[in-house]
């Protein structure tokens, strides 16, 4: 029987490719179990924020029944957040309301950023009320424009959020590892709000549906700029920001009716 030689480069490429394939095959047992173990993560923190949710529901009805027991008024916290809508174009717009929106990343019209209130961008707000509506988000609010307009800023790219591994690649140093993360961030106004806000593109939310009539006009003259909800503490979810916009002021009328 002649015995077939085999040459040794074909013996050291058939090593090689066996070292690869077991290479990958431990990587890809190891990237498994990393895998479970960050969904674990992940779940483990959406639950925290609910029962952190909930909480916050609850003393908010408890003051609010406390305060009506005794005869007083329950005034809630100020808002930390407000979302900023710009509803009018660049025509008439001096320097300095064109910077302001720039510094506001409201550069085209139907834009949406969510805004961190302090002294400074409360006077920045006021001085561009004619171009923008604004109002104040609740949780279901903050998690529809997220998950159903949420983009993200990725090397200057916009991509959409659709795996948490697009949040934990950029946010990941700041504690931040899946879109429950970011959510919390936006509307508890955490103390990473800057960059997790940064992070997120500006929102390009549909134009109205049959026109924005009266948006020349303030909120308080019966118009739709301006800040929203002032006086009423609506939540933002009555109006369907991320769908239409002609029907904000409509709907805030229509819940002061009904309360009153």
């Amino acid at each position: 029987m002649v015995q077939t030689l085999v040459p040794e480069s074909v013996l050291k490429k058939r090593r090689t490719l066996e070292e690869i394939q077991a290479k990958k095959a431990a990587d890809a047992v190891v990237a498994k179990k990393a895998s479970r173990a960050k969904k674990g993560q992940i779940f483990r923190r959406a639950e925290k924020y609910v029962k952190e949710y909930k909480q916050m529901e609850k003393t908010a009805v408890r003051l609010r029944r406390q305060a009506k027991a005794k005869g007083n008024f329950y005034v809630p916290a100020e808002a930390k957040v407000a979302f900023v809508i710009r509803i009018r174009g660049i025509i008439g717009v001096s320097p300095k309301v064109r910077k302001i929106l720039q510094l506001l990343r409201l550069r085209q019209i139907h834009n949406g950023v969510f805004v961190k209130l302090n002294a400074a961008t409360i006077k920045m707000l006021r001085l561009v009320e004619p171009f923008i509506a604004y109002g104040y988000p609740n949780l279901k609010s903050v998690k529809d424009l997220v998950y159903k307009r949420g983009f993200g800023k990725v090397n200057g790219q916009r991509i959409p959020l659709s795996c948490n591994s697009v949040v934990e690649g950029t946010l990941g140093d700041k504690g931040i590892i899946c879109v429950e993360d970011l959510i919390h961030e936006i509307y508890t106004c955490g103390p990473n709000f800057r960059d997790a806000n940064n992070f997120l593109w500006p929102f390009k939310l549909s134009s109205a549906k049959g026109g924005m009539a009266g948006k020349l006009n303030h909120h308080n003259e019966g118009g739709q700029c301006g800040e929203l909800c002032s006086h009423t503490n609506l939540p933002l979810s009555y109006y369907p920001w991320p769908l239409c916009l002609v029907s904000m002021v409509r709907a805030s009328l229509l819940m002061m009716r009904e309360r009153t």
